[in-house]
C-alpha cells in the first residue's frame, strides 16, 4: 500500500514526537530547577513565594530584594551561559567529527581568558574594589572575542597542513591551549596587586559576577548565534555524514566549518569575558542529549541547550549550598562533571 504524496509515516512521526517530548521534559525539569535554585540560600525563601513574587506579587520587600537583584541574574546568567557552551560544544563536535570537541578543550576558552587578562592590565577595563568591576565591557569582550579567534585560526591553520584530521584539531587545540595558559601566567608574574587579583578572578567561573546588562549582552549573542547554529542544522547532519557526502548534498563545507567556528569562539569570548572559564559543558551536555535522543542536530541543538542550562544552574545551586556560607567557583563543580566523562570518551577511543 503506497503512502500518500506528502504524507508521512507514522514510525517518523512516532520518531519526532518522542524526541520533541524529550525537549519539553528538560525545559520542565530545568523550570522545577529554576524556583529551587532561587528558593535556597542563606535566607531559605519557600517555592511557592518565589514563583508568586517572579509573577509579580509583593510578599516579602527582603524577598523581593533576594530574588530579583541577587540570586534570579545569577540564575539567568546560568540559563544563557549554559545554552551558550552547550551550542558552542555541539557545533563545534559536528564541524570537527570529533566527539571532543569543545571551547574549553580546544584551548578557546582559555584564549579568550588571556584576551580579557590582558584587556584588564594593559587596556584598563577592569578594576577591583568591593568586588571585581569591568569598566568596559564591550571592549573586554572585543579582545577576548580577538584572542579566541586567534586560537581558531592557529587551529584550522595547522589542520588545513595535516588534512583537517579531526584529531590533529583537538590535539592543536589542546596545545594552544596551554600555550595561552602560559601566557596568561606570564602576565600575572608582572602584575601588579590589583592587576592579579583581577586576572585570577577571570579563571574562576562565577555567575553571580553578571549584572542584568551583562546579561543582556550575553542573551542577545547567545540568541543570534543558536539562530545560526540552528539555521544550519542540515548542514551540520551533511557534515556529520563525512566531507565527501555533505559535498555531494550540496554544502560548502569549508565555509560551514569557518562560520561555525568563528560563531562558537565569539559564543565562549562573551561568556568568558563576563562570567570567567567555564568548562566541559559543551563537552558533557551533547553527550547526555545523544544517548537520549541521538545525533540529528534538528533535536541535538535544541536538546543540548536545556540540557546545558539544567546543567550549569544545577552546578551553581551546588556550588551555592554544599560549603555554606562560602560560595565555590561553578568551574569547579563543572570539572568534577566534565572530567570524568573526557577520560571515559578517551578510553572508549571516542
Amino acid at each position: 500500500m503506497h503512502l500518500e504524496r506528502g504524507k508521512k509515516p507514522e514510525s517518523y512521526l512516532k520518531y519526532t514526537r518522542t524526541k520533541i517530548k524529550a525537549i519539553i521534559a528538560g525545559i520542565l525539569i530545568l523550570l522545577l530547577i529554576v524556583i529551587f535554585s532561587i528558593s535556597v540560600g542563606p535566607v531559605n525563601i519557600p517555592p511557592d513565594c518565589v514563583v508568586k513574587t517572579l509573577l509579580g506579587y509583593s510578599l516579602n520587600e527582603n524577598w523581593d530584594s533576594i530574588i530579583w537583584s541577587i540570586r534570579l541574574p545569577e540564575v539567568v546568567a546560568g540559563i544563557v551561559a549554559g545554552v551558550a557552551l552547550s551550542i558552542a560544544g555541539v557545533a563545534m563536535q559536528s564541524i570537527l567529527r570529533n566527539p571532543l570537541g569543545e571551547p574549553y578543550t580546544l584551548g578557546i576558552s582559555n584564549a579568550a581568558a588571556f584576551g580579557a587578562a590582558f584587556s584588564v592590565m594593559f587596556l584598563s577595563s577592569g578594576t577591583i574594589g568591593e568586588g571585581i568591576v569591568i569598566l568596559n565591557p564591550y571592549l573586554t569582550t572585543i579582545v577576548a572575542f580577538l584572542f579566541s579567534l586567534l586560537a581558531t585560526g592557529m587551529i584550522l591553520v595547522v589542520a588545513r597542513y595535516r588534512a583537517s584530521s579531526p584529531e590533529v584539531m583537538i590535539l592543536a587545540g589542546v596545545a594552544f591551549g596551554s600555550l595561552f595558559v602560559a601566557a596568561r601566567m606570564f602576565l600575572e608574574y608582572f602584575a601588579n596587586d590589583i592587576q592579579l587579583a583581577s586576572i585570577i578572578f577571570w579563571t574562576f567561573g562565577d555567575l553571580s559576577r553578571a549584572s542584568w546588562d551583562e546579561i543582556g549582552i550575553i542573551t542577545v549573542a547567545t540568541i543570534l548565534i543558536s539562530l545560526f547554529f540552528f539555521s544550519h542544522r542540515w548542514s551540520f547532519n551533511a557534515i556529520d555524514a563525512g566531507d565527501e557526502t555533505a559535498h555531494s548534498l550540496g554544502v560548502d563545507v569549508k565555509r560551514v566549518r569557518l562560520l561555525g567556528m568563528v560563531a562558537a569562539s565569539f559564543l565562549a569570548a562573551v561568556v568568558t569575558s563576563f562570567l570567567g572559564v567555564i568548562g566541559f559543558v559543551g563537552l558533557v551536555a551533547p553527550h547526555m542529549v545523544r544517548r537520549i535522543i541521538g545525533d540529528d542536530n534538528r533535536f541535538l541543538i535544541p536538546g543540548s541547550c536545556v540540557t546545558g542550562a539544567i546543567m550549569l544552574v544545577s552546578s551553581d545551586t551546588v556550588a551555592r549550598t554544599i560549603l555554606a556560607p562560602t560560595v565555590l567557583p561553578v568551574s569547579i563543580l563543572t570539572a568534577f562533571l566534565g572530567v570524568p566523562m573526557f577520560l571515559y570518551l578517551l578510553l572508549k577511543g571516542w
